[in-house]
């Protein structure tokens, strides 16, 4: 029998890798992981199942998404959140993700169109799916399916805007506030209707008017900010969720 090879073997590392950054950020995001808690690498390779070195490789690309905070020889701790923190988040984002969209919307040809007009369909079904804020309930499985084409639909918005810069903060920015968004869907602090915000975003791009769809945008991600604002100070510092979250 062959020995694996060297590539083979660093292959599969950096697959474990990935896994363990995958389960971490998921914890992170939702909460099972709280903000300012301590991740000992003793304690965390079992509960993950992967060899130390491993692990490190994980938190380090955590620590690269600004979701952990690494303090020299004093280990690893998940970043701390705050209302401070999430008001610097979404006026950046503001600012950055308006004017990609705005080279969207100038740049944006019949694919993109097309694009788009999948991505909202899809995100619509998912946003059906969870009661579209008539107060049903959700399983984590259908919040985790509205998470991933909400973040489609945001992305593909900006997807024509040919800056690679504005895209990679866009990003870290975007993976910066899930947290934050998470709690205000959750809780529910302020009544909003989502599903209507992502229409008239979408229907502004199709008409091709740019000011209206960047204003528009700008209003949806201030009103998570708006939302938080309004949760107990308590919530917002522990970043805590219901595994069952609420629409």
């Amino acid at each position: 029998m062959h020995s694996p090879t060297p590539s083979a073997l660093q292959t599969a590392d950096t697959t474990l890798a990935q896994s363990a950054y995958m389960r971490l950020r998921s914890d992170i995001v939702e909460g099972r992981l709280a903000p300012g808690e301590k991740l000992r690498v003793e304690h965390l390779k079992d509960r993950y199942e992967v060899g130390a070195g491993t692990l490190r490789e994980a938190l380090a690309l955590l620590v690269a998404d600004a979701l952990v905070v690494q303090h020299g020889h004093r280990g690893f701790r998940v970043t701390p959140i705050s209302l401070a923190d999430f008001i610097d988040i979404t006026e950046t984002r503001v600012q950055l993700e308006t004017e990609a969209l705005r080279q969207s919307v100038a740049l944006g040809d019949d694919t993109w169109e097309a694009d788009l007009t999948s991505a909202f369909h899809l995100l619509s079904l998912a946003e059906e799916r969870l009661g579209n804020g008539q107060g049903q309930h959700g399983d984590g499985s259908q919040f985790a399916q509205w998470e991933a084409r909400n973040r489609a639909f945001h992305e593909v918005l900006i997807r024509a805007c040919p800056s690679r810069w504005l895209h990679h903060f866009l990003a870290i920015l975007y993976r910066q506030s899930e947290r934050y968004r998470r709690l205000s869907i959750t809780h529910r602090p302020v009544p909003r209707d989502v599903h209507e915000e992502h229409q008239a975003i979408f229907d502004a791009c199709l008409a091709r008017d740019a000011d209206k769809a960047s204003a528009l945008l700008a209003a949806h991600i201030r009103k998570t900010l708006e939302a938080v604002r309004e949760l107990p100070e308590a919530i917002v510092n522990a970043g805590t969720v219901p595994l069952t979250p609420v629409r």
